[in-house]
């Protein structure tokens, strides 16, 4: 074989090689950019269920008197309610899927009843929810998943129990 053609055979096999290794990478990249998106939902929902049980907390132990749900977010790091410091949250955490602040719930009779994402984005999970997280698998963006107390209804004989 003459010198010419050996480099020209050698060029093809490098163009393999760098076409070969230019797919691994991009397959790999898929792979890695999903993974991560499994991450931020796995935060995303426990974020948003400690602050559904933050929330039920709140309305919970209202002192003597009507149920009411939190005025503001950090009504939960601190419940001024009370003559000493009761928290329902360590800190407030930011929204994993956008980093930014949360969208807020309202309660018909006022106050913060539950948050959520702002994000549009299709979620990647879409079954296998906790029982609370159920209704998340119809939710065809972030922004559907929706971490809400609402209190359990108390029927007459409950009532009358009490």
């Amino acid at each position: 074989m003459s010198a010419g053609r050996q480099r020209g055979f050698t060029y093809l096999w490098v163009l393999i090689a760098v076409a070969v290794l230019g797919g691994s990478l991009a397959a790999y990249g898929e792979s890695w950019s999903h993974g991560m998106q499994r991450e931020k939902e796995a935060e995303l929902l426990f974020i948003g269920n400690e602050y559904r049980r933050a929330i039920a907390q709140y309305y919970e132990n209202t002192p003597v008197g009507y149920r009411r749900y939190p005025e503001r977010l950090e009504d939960l790091l601190k419940d001024e309610r009370y003559a000493f410091n009761r928290r329902y949250l360590r800190r407030l955490y930011r929204d994993p899927v956008t980093g930014a602040a949360w969208g807020i719930v309202k309660a018909p009779e006022g106050g913060i009843m539950g948050i959520y994402s702002q994000s549009d984005e299709a979620p990647a999970k879409t079954g296998n929810f906790r029982k609370d997280d159920r209704d998340f698998a119809k939710a065809e963006r972030y922004s559907e998943w929706r971490f809400v107390f609402s209190p359990p209804a108390v029927t007459p004989a409950q009532a009358g129990a009490q």
